[in-house]
């Protein structure tokens, strides 16, 4: 298959390296079949000037991944002002997002999508949740959170937001994309929203595919993130739109913390999960070996439409003679349990651990090199 392409990774590189780095994430994606991936700006300092981005990308030479790197779409991610996007674009960047908050300003948001009209390639990926109706929020608002004596992060937060954002980029003629999309109303927004042909795309992890607010009691702090894990009438419906085409891509929002940081109370503890290693897995485990999806449309999901939403020109590709060599082996047949222990990343916050999926990357081949070799990395 075509290497796959994971455009919502935290490699916490700088500021986090306790978490993970670039090696760790790198190595991780590589044994996931990942052959280029898309750094998040949430880092400290943030990714928000062309003297960071070099920097970072400087970090990530010679990991057996193509790291590339988002930016942030406000300076220091403040939500105050605009980072000077085109500054920025003109240094490779072509995803700017704020991801881990919103842009909640409408003024702010509308001048981004505007500037992707005179940026080909550029697009506006948004962190969909309404600070002010999140503010102090831990899981999906909902029966769950009540049982367990916390405050809820409810789905009107992600709707409100999604439906302002297309509404601009309605205006504006803005290419916007949607992170981690969550609610089954929000996607129907972007159904909607591609019907008059705005120019919208949207995402959604394996997390969100399969695990439900009520997967937290079983997971703890390791099943918390944001936007939270949701309703199964989410689920179901999330499900079917990754099948049908109403959703884009999937991608992990691979988000490491050190144990000692996930070893806390469920309301202190920081968001995220880990999933760059076992993302193929999942998804092939859920939908395609059970028949739910053909393997040309699970390519299309992991590789083929993440590479064009983020503007990767190299990966993604049908594999052909004179092609650039980006390509991933998977062993439809290969059963494997999850030992957080034995994946590459510094954390351990899988929420697949002590699961059995099917099927397994074999071989990742990175620009014409072996980097993973019958499941091993190749030093």
């Amino acid at each position: 298959m075509p290497g796959f392409v994971d455009i919502q990774v935290h490699f916490r590189t700088p500021g986090a390296t306790d978490s993970e780095d670039m090696s760790s994430g790198a190595a991780g994606a590589a044994m996931g079949g990942v052959t280029a991936c898309v750094i998040m700006p949430n880092t400290n300092p943030p990714i928000d000037t062309p003297g960071m981005v070099t920097e970072v990308l400087a970090l990530a030479a010679g990991v057996p991944c193509d790291v590339r790197t988002s930016a942030a779409i406000t300076a220091g991610r403040a939500g105050e002002r605009l980072a000077d996007l085109s500054a920025l674009y003109d240094a490779g960047v072509r995803v700017f997002t704020d991801d881990g908050d919103c842009v909640a300003d409408d003024g702010l948001m509308e001048a981004a999508l505007a500037t992707t009209v005179r940026l080909p390639g550029a697009v506006i990926s948004q962190h969909a949740e309404d600070p002010a109706m999140v503010a102090g929020g831990v899981i999906n608002a909902g029966a769950v959170a009540e049982r367990l004596g916390v405050q809820g992060r409810p789905a009107t937060a992600e709707v409100s937001v999604v439906h302002r954002d297309i509404e601009l980029a309605r205006r504006t003629g803005g290419r916007y994309h949607v992170l981690h999309l969550s609610v089954a109303a929000a996607m129907d927004l972007v159904v909607r929203a591609k019907r008059d042909g705005v120019a919208v795309t949207a995402e959604v992890t394996p997390q969100h595919l399969v695990l439900t607010e009520d997967d937290v009691e079983r997971l703890g702090t390791t099943g918390k993130m944001n936007p939270p894990l949701r309703l199964a009438d989410d689920v179901a419906a999330l499900r079917q739109g990754i099948i049908n085409g109403s959703l884009d891509a999937v991608a992990t929002d691979h988000a490491p913390h050190h144990p000692s940081l996930k070893d806390r109370p469920l309301a202190d503890a920081p968001p995220g999960m880990i999933g760059v290693e076992t993302m193929a897995s999942v998804v092939w485990s859920e939908f395609v070996a059970p028949g739910q999806m053909s393997p040309a449309r699970f390519v299309e999901i992991v590789s083929t439409a993440p590479a064009r939403i983020a503007g990767i020109t190299d990966h993604g590709q049908p594999i052909a003679a004179g092609s650039p060599a980006n390509v991933t082996v998977f062993d439809a047949a290969q059963n494997w349990t999850v030992q957080a222990e034995t994946l590459q990343s510094r954390s351990l916050n899988s929420p697949w651990a002590g699961r059995t999926l099917t099927g397994r990357v074999r071989h990742t081949v990175l620009a014409g090199e072996s980097v993973v070799v019958d499941n091993e990395l190749n030093a």
